[in-house]
């Protein structure tokens, strides 16, 4: 796998910048790879061809675009593994989550948007008569992280050439890998040369230049709160569609009227799940007064029994964070935690015992937090869970939705009336009651900081889609 050229035009070409960037195993901290990150020539260059592309690919038939796509899902299941292993290595994401989670993405995402897309309306009759037609937005430019790689790549690319769209992804700098891979299975897919481009690059140059471009007509971005503001920003003067899905602290409503024991274990290995690095963990756990201490005691033994380890080994361990700079920021934040006064009920500063190499940290979690504290504000974006008391209801949905973020809310009761009751008030996009799972084909996105639009089955692929009405006389 050359990292060192982009894919334009439908053939791997060498980019016009010769700008290095090193690809770090975060597991060994030994560099693995070198990608270039591309300059404002690159860009022009893969938004030409996306551009000369959308002329034809915007007349295909949805059969023909469906055909395509049922090609790239043959694929999708043939690499998954390839795939996997590319994850593992770039991010630190243990071999058995990066197959079953990671990699699996790519096909569930698939095939929600094929069922999405054969049974979408593209003309209807209003109920005055006129017609209403979706047609595609245009050029899209598509930005992923490296937390969930090809999870985000399909959430964006799919809808965009499933709608009739061309784009150009700039997948993160620090998980080129996985990127290569998926931009290889289109290719052998057969899609048209320029619908999908892939280009290498950082924020300020690449990210900046997609959204400003003026032959770009929609931003997709995933990341943080602070360069998703940077994103809008960049698009605003050519007044381009921008969706954005960004930072979260969701909040984790635990009543005494749960399954404690059960759900409270499954909320602490959610919250450390990937490494605490999804923008949807349930990091602030609220939990009623009067079962505070069970609580406790219960998070205490799950957090203790939080296996963290090599990512090559089979398993349900948790692996390294993905850079050295997220790792210092994780012990950052456990030392601010402790000079705010909150209780270190496990883990803690430093690595994990028996793994002095690598980014490990310590799963942790802090007991006695106050909503005002900073690491109840903060999305930390490691395993570390907050804890914090409430007293009723009310007391518990009002910390709730007292953060400036909306992703997710989790809510955990043996009363199925108080679930309808309290997930009708929690301010957030989705609300996973006593463990409901993210099912594919649902909208994904949230609310306030968190972002606009939703990812996801059919909202996904109207968001990549512009209406039209045809007025007959």
């Amino acid at each position: 796998m050359d990292l060192q050229k982009f894919y334009i035009g439908g053939a791997w070409v060498t980019p016009h910048s010769t700008r290095e960037f090193p690809v770090m195993n975060p597991a060994t901290e030994e560099r693995i790879g070198t990608i270039i990150l591309g300059d404002d020539m690159d860009v022009d260059a893969a938004v030409a061809a996306a551009r000369e592309a959308f002329a034809s690919y915007s007349r295909t038939s949805r059969e023909e675009r469906i055909a395509l796509l049922e090609k790239l899902l043959e694929l999708s299941k043939e690499r998954r593994e390839v795939l996997a292993q590319a994850m593992r290595a770039e991010m630190g994401a243990p071999i058995t989550m990066a197959r079953e989670a990671q990699a699996d993405s790519g096909t569930g995402h698939l095939e929600a948007i094929l069922d999405a897309l054969k049974a979408q309306e593209l003309r209807e009759t209003l109920p005055n008569g006129d017609i209403l037609v979706r047609e595609p937005i245009g050029v899209c430019g598509l930005i992923t992280p490296w937390n969930w790689p090809v999870n985000q790549i399909a959430l964006k690319v799919l809808p965009a050439l499933a709608t009739g769209c061309t784009c150009v992804l700039k997948p993160s700098e620090h998980t080129p890998m996985s990127a290569a891979v998926y931009a290889q299975m289109i290719h052998d897919a057969g899609f048209p040369a320029g619908v999908f481009n892939l280009i290498h690059g950082d924020g300020p140059t690449v990210g900046a230049g997609l959204s400003r471009h003026p032959g770009i007509d929609m931003m997709s971005f995933t990341g943080s709160t602070r360069a998703g503001i940077a994103v809008s920003k960049d698009a605003a003067d050519t007044v381009k569609r921008v969706t954005l899905e960004l930072g979260g602290k969701s909040p984790n409503l635990v009543f005494a009227d749960a399954d404690l024991k059960e759900r409270v274990t499954a909320s602490v290995l959610e919250c450390f799940y990937n490494t605490g690095q999804s923008c949807d963990a349930p990091t602030r756990m609220l939990v009623e007064q009067s079962c505070y201490d069970e609580v406790l005691d219960i998070a205490r033994a799950a957090a203790q029994g939080q296996a963290v380890g090599d990512p090559e080994q089979e398993g349900d361990h948790i692996g390294p964070m993905f850079d050295q700079i997220q790792f210092d920021r994780v012990q950052s934040m456990i030392q601010t935690g402790i000079d705010e006064g909150a209780t270190v009920l496990a883990g803690g500063l430093g690595r994990p015992d028996g793994l002095d190499a690598g980014w490990y940290v310590r799963p942790t979690i802090f007991a006695d937090v106050t909503n005002d504290m900073a690491i109840a504000r903060q999305e930390i974006f490691g395993p570390v869970l907050v804890i914090i008391p409430f007293e009723d209801e009310e007391d518990a949905i009002r910390i709730a939705n007292d953060t400036p973020y909306g992703l997710a809310a989790y809510l955990q009761t043996g009363d199925p009336d108080r679930a309808e009751r309290v997930a009708a008030r929690l301010r957030a996009g989705a609300v996973h009651i006593n463990g409901g799972g993210f099912n594919y084909g649902s909208p994904f996105g949230g609310y306030k900081q968190s972002g606009n639009g939703r990812e996801g089955g059919m909202m996904g692929l109207e968001d990549y889609q512009e209406v039209k009405t045809l007025h007959f006389g």
